[in-house]
């Protein structure tokens, strides 16, 4: 009776232990000189802003580079192009990446000169903001062309293209901004928390880092409501933002390199790597880059779906 007993009570433990933690993933490091920041995806590779340049980078180590006054911001790959903006010369370059040579600058102007902004695709364009005081362009790829200027908030320079729409943030109004690419017009304004920055738009929502309040907001793209929040730390400046395989990632600037979070319950499932100062993040199926313009370094992190139970290093959930 006693071995029948201590029999259920293994199945019983067995049937309700928490699951295994999930090992953290292995860190393949690429020492880049100079101030590796913002990324754009490439294939198998991955463009980085340096100090007076592009320069596109993969395991195997430098594969291009373009100089250019100050590169700058987020960029985006589209169109067989690297779009980025110079932040001294006030244009928005347009790099051939199959040459890895310049192909065009547009005289634009900038709307973010400290470079904190981003460059997006979307709609059969490219969007970029261009005036401080609350303008983003519309370019037509196949011309070069501004064809279209969107009137925003003061400051709405903050961008991402999803669900149909493009989104603008305005740290300086703290609003969120639905801009319909079929009129060029604002159509809806969603107050967000302290401090907002990078967004990202995928994953069933618009994600939008509150940096002064620590969380990420995420806002239903059918009701232009925030849903929900996602507290991470105390703060998150100045990371970035990214989603795909069923998860949000987020390069954070304390605690670790980068959290990911789960967009069903809102919860941070994982903690990865050491804090690293400030940097960029990009997602692909195959894995994760992230650069520390600090360490001077840009990192590789294979095989992202595995990453999701907490880490063996991680901490507690905020």
């Amino acid at each position: 009776m006693r071995g029948l007993l201590t029999g259920i009570m293994a199945a019983v433990a067995a049937s309700t232990a928490m699951p295994a933690l999930a090992a953290a993933p292995e860190e393949q490091v690429i020492a880049v000189p100079g101030f590796a920041d913002f990324l754009a995806v490439d294939g198998k590779s991955v463009w980085t802003t340096n100090r007076n340049k592009v320069e596109r980078w993969s395991l195997k180590g430098k594969l291009a580079e373009v100089p250019m006054t100050r590169a700058c911001g987020a960029m985006v790959v589209a169109f067989r192009s690297l779009w980025v903006a110079d932040c001294k010369e006030k244009t928005l370059n347009r790099v051939d990446i199959k040459a890895g040579k310049m192909a065009a600058m547009i005289q634009t102007g900038i709307g973010a000169p400290d470079g904190e902004m981003n460059v997006v695709a979307g709609a059969g364009s490219i969007w970029v903001a261009t005036d401080a005081t609350g303008a983003i362009s519309r370019l037509d790829p196949k011309t070069n062309q501004v064809i279209a200027t969107v009137t925003t908030k003061p400051g709405a320079v903050y961008l991402t293209f999803g669900f149909g729409a493009l989104w603008a943030v305005s740290g300086k109004e703290q609003t969120l901004q639905r801009i319909d690419p079929a009129t060029n017009m604002v159509i809806a304004t969603i107050p967000v928390g302290k401090q907002p920055g990078f967004l990202a738009a995928g994953e069933g929502a618009v994600w939008v880092q509150e940096q002064g309040d620590g969380t990420v907001a995420a806002i239903d793209p059918v009701t232009n409501a925030v849903r929900g929040r996602v507290k991470v730390g105390d703060n998150l400046k100045y990371g970035d933002i990214d989603t795909g395989g069923g998860k949000v990632w987020l390069r954070t600037t304390s605690d670790q390199m980068f959290a990911v979070i789960d967009p069903s319950t809102l919860t941070v499932t994982a903690r990865i790597g050491a804090a690293s100062g400030s940097g960029a993040l990009r997602y692909t199926r195959a894995g994760v880059w992230t650069s520390a313009h600090d360490l001077h370094t840009i990192s590789w992190w294979a095989k992202p779906a595995k990453i999701g139970l907490l880490s063996a290093a991680a901490k507690p959930v905020m």
